[in-house]
């Protein structure tokens, strides 16, 4: 699908971009992704995201989140008052994003292997886990961008992220 580009002189005009053309504008921009879960009320909740942002702060050591309003999951995250934990995920754990993000919420965790690391929910076989705690949200447009500060954290040297990237689930290849 190809949009032709539009150039806005007037400012104003930026607010009638279509919904649409944008969503699949910024669709070409290749993102990481991330299960954001913890322990509410005895059980595991997560959404997934790839909204996430790194190195917005090393000192304190903080990163971003942006999540829709209407989330059904994140009011009961963010009311836990508790820790986050972010988990971003492998090259080979689409089915695993899918799953987690899925309408079936009684099946979400089935066959998931997790641990809790304080009231982060952490998932297994990861490429790089961060412990978090809410440091700051800012209400933007559609969406609430969350600011997070790392607690604690844990990483895979040379490990695969999983990338969404044009509607898809892909991979990063190194160029020669």
């Amino acid at each position: 699908m190809s949009v032709p580009a539009r150039i806005f002189e007037d400012p104003a005009a930026a607010s009638r971009v279509d919904s649409f053309a944008l969503r699949h504008a910024l669709a070409q921009f290749p993102q990481g992704v991330v299960a954001v879960g913890a322990e509410v009320d005895g059980s595991p909740e997560a959404i997934i995201a790839s909204t996430f942002t790194v190195g917005v702060s090393l000192e304190p050591p903080l990163v971003t989140l942006a999540v829709q309003h209407d989330s059904s999951t994140w009011p009961k995250l963010a009311r836990s008052g508790k820790e986050l934990g972010i988990s971003v995920l492998g090259r080979d754990q689409n089915g695993l994003c899918r799953q987690i993000a899925s309408k079936d919420r009684a099946n979400r965790f089935t066959g998931v292997e997790y641990r809790f690391h304080g009231s982060a929910l952490l998932l297994e076989g990861v490429p790089m886990w961060l412990r978090t705690r809410i440091y700051d949200e800012v209400r933007a447009g559609d969406h609430d961008i969350i600011v997070l500060e790392i607690l604690d954290l844990g990483f895979t040297e040379d490990a695969a992220g999983l990338v969404f990237h044009q509607h898809k689930f892909k991979t990063l290849t190194p160029l020669s």
